[in-house]
């Protein structure tokens, strides 16, 4: 029974990790503004960036599926570990050394996720060093073949598994690993005789994470006796995802988020060729076809640039071809320009350096093809196109890939060029196209449809409207012209769904219908956040004083805090967060003051705090930062001290008599009035 982390260790834990840093070995981020990241959502698929980092707050939130958390929750969600699980991988990460409390504390029921990563990587150093050894010349052999020195080995960490049945497994259970540990995470197999090495007289790849962890490993036979498959991978585990990672992710992140651009490669060896010609880029799938969790993972990393490119490499045998097939089903997925690079006499990257050198393997990735085009001319090189059956077949088989191109501009051209390949009248094409068009089949292809949202997914369709209403305000914090605080001018409000924002349809912010009749299914709890505030300048002004007052709480000051948490606020959602700031007034200044705000608002109105603590500033200027916030909130008492002189006056006129003594004392309180707005304005 393992002790419980000691409380102050957790928080200073959380304390030195730079969450920019961490959230950046996922997903790339952007600067949006003073103290604010911005990047694509690693828990949904989105199409423009609504996830906020904020590095000083210690906490991420991301406007479109409503996820939010600080460091720690965020390893538990991307990574699947317990709390004390990413409390130890965090404190790894900055080698700070840990305390255990004795007490009753024990972990979750399931396999330890730190404990398997920690083997795997203790497998990966064995195997590196076994590459060395006398058995090993044969594997050497082989890479140095290829081009492979022991400098290109030691940064792909590749390294050799010897041939006997328990090396590696009596070489982790010497260092504490039990061969229950060393089967969880796919080390080892279960026979009758107990545990036994997976991997045996082969040459392997550590398969790594963004973060530079190893999960599994990739395993080539070298021997004419053994009888396994060529290539082994990791099976399933609680660490290790096939359809979830990329070989040569880690090192090719950079290049992929700075260049804007990906590489994706069949084999390990076609992984290190690229890596080492130049072409650092270079990805590769293990064991499994490209799908669409390696889209979301590259798409996290390049972001959703119109102008990126992700480009494939296929063997040309038929395997190749149905994996072509197969990338063009999912392309639909990227907002990233797809092509497809094919080497001369069929070539991998691989063989292709080892035969024409760098410069041929970087040229190749300059001769690439459009994806679409590469799988029109696949879809119909299976027929005989000197019949007329096989013209008509491979017509029916082409007609939907051309009906299913993003950029429908292109889609004249290649039906002209599918029309000029097979030797058909155009018009011909163009109603196969168009009957393609019409068929369910384009939806059929990746789950998706040409609009992108997928059939029968209301919810994803809701997703997608919410996504386009977003980039046209443009993007969540991304306000249009300047606004002085307070100002009750008519405008565009960035953080609003549309005129009537609080009465929002259910089918945009629920993913499903709102009408009983057509839904008997319960709605929804209503999801409070800043898009179902009223759209309105008086709700602008509430919100934006309210944010300054949470995030720029000690530049306002505490007595100016004070005064605003008593101010009126008309929106009620609003009203909430108002008394909340009010009852975690005694800790402002403190680390403590975000959490003490949510720990005095209802469960309801945790997703609206979080909203307005993580939403960028309009103000970009970090000088002026603080002079904004208290302007804004002192436009929100100002507004309650005007309609204050408003009722004085109409009570003053109601009287009609200035001798009146009520009169006077109302001529009284305006003066005092008029001196305290002028009081605020000065301080």
């Amino acid at each position: 029974m393992a002790g419980r982390i000691r409380a102050s260790d957790i928080e200073e834990v959380k304390r030195r990790t730079n969450l920019a840093d961490l959230v950046g070995d996922y997903v790339t981020l952007k600067n949006a503004g003073i103290d604010s990241m911005k990047g694509l959502c690693p828990f949904h698929d989105e199409r423009s960036p609504s996830f906020h980092v904020r590095p000083a707050l210690g906490y991420y939130h991301c406007f479109g599926c409503g996820e939010s958390g600080d460091a720690f929750t965020f390893l538990q969600r991307m990574d699947h570990l317990t709390f004390a699980e990413s409390v130890e991988r965090l404190a790894a990460r900055i080698h700070y050394g840990l305390t255990y409390e004795e007490g009753s504390f024990a972990r979750e029921d399931g396999p330890n996720r730190a404990r398997l990563l920690a083997a795997n990587t203790a497998a990966a150093e064995y195997f590196s060093a076994q590459l060395a050894g006398e058995e090993a010349a044969m594997a050497r052999d082989f890479l140095t073949q290829r081009g492979f020195d022991e400098a290109a080995c030691e940064r792909f960490g590749v390294g050799y598994a010897p041939r006997g049945w328990d090396g590696m497994s009596g070489h982790l259970r010497g260092l504490g690993y039990t061969p229950q540990e060393l089967v969880q995470s796919g080390l080892a197999s279960e026979g009758q005789r107990g545990a036994y090495d997976r991997f045996r007289g082969r040459i392997v790849w550590p398969i790594r994470d963004t973060s530079g962890q190893t999960l599994g490993f990739g395993a080539r036979k070298l021997y004419e006796d053994d009888n396994g498959p060529k290539y082994l991978n990791t099976p399933e585990s609680p660490v290790y995802h096939k359809s979830q990672v990329l070989y040569g992710l880690d090192l090719a992140k950079r290049a992929i988020s700075r260049g804007k651009r990906a590489v994706v490669v069949e084999g390990y060896t076609d992984v290190m060729a690229c890596h080492l010609a130049g072409v650092e880029t270079a990805v590769a799938t293990c064991g499994t076809a490209f799908g669409k969790d390696h889209i979301a993972v590259l798409r996290r990393i390049m972001g959703d640039d119109s102008a990126a490119e992700v480009v494939f490499t296929f063997d040309p045998d038929e395997a190749g071809q149905k994996a072509a097939l197969r990338a063009f089903s999912e392309e639909k997925r990227f907002t990233a320009q797809t092509y497809v690079a094919v080497a001369p006499e069929g070539l991998d990257p691989s063989d292709l350096r080892q035969h024409r050198g760098d410069e041929a393997v970087r040229e190749l990735f300059t001769r690439k093809i459009p994806l679409f085009e590469f799988a029109l001319r696949q879809a119909i090189a299976r027929f005989d196109l000197n019949s007329v059956e096989g013209r008509v077949a491979a017509l029916r088989e082409a007609a939907p890939i051309i009906a299913e191109i993003r950029d429908p501009s292109l889609r004249p051209g290649y039906t002209r060029e599918l029309a000029r390949l097979l030797g058909a009248e155009l018009n011909e094409v163009q109603h196969a196209v168009r009957s393609a068009e019409r068929s369910p089949r384009g939806s059929d292809r990746g789950g998706q449809d040409r609009s992108g949202q997928g059939q029968n997914g209301p919810q994803r369709q809701g997703q997608h409207v919410q996504n386009q209403r977003q980039q046209q305000r443009g993007g969540y914090g991304q306000r249009g012209a300047a606004r002085r605080p307070g100002s009750s001018g008519q405008q565009e409000d960035p953080y609003a769904s549309g005129p009537s924002a609080q009465y929002d349809d259910a089918s945009d912010r629920y993913g499903g219908p709102s009408d009983p009749q057509r839904d008997p299914t319960p709605a929804a709890p209503r999801r409070i956040g800043l898009s179902s505030l009223r759209n309105a300048p008086t709700t602008w002004l509430e919100r934006d004083a309210l944010m300054a007052m949470l995030q720029q709480g000690e530049s306002v000051g505490p007595d100016l805090l004070q005064q605003a948490v008593t101010a009126q606020v008309l929106e009620p959602d609003l009203r909430v967060v108002r008394d909340a700031l009010g009852a975690a007034l005694p800790v402002l200044g403190t680390r403590a003051w975000w959490d003490a705000v949510m720990a005095a608002a209802p469960e309801s109105h945790h997703g609206l705090i979080r909203e307005l603590a993580m939403a960028p500033m309009p103000q970009r200027n970090l000088d002026q930062l603080a002079a904004y916030a208290r302007d804004v909130v002192v436009s929100l008492l100002d507004r309650d001290l005007v309609e204050l002189k408003r009722e004085l006056l109409a009570r003053h006129q109601r009287i009609g008599d200035s001798a009146d003594p009520r009169a006077r004392q109302i001529q009284e309180q305006l003066v005092a009035l008029e001196s305290a707005r002028r009081s605020l304005r000065a301080d």
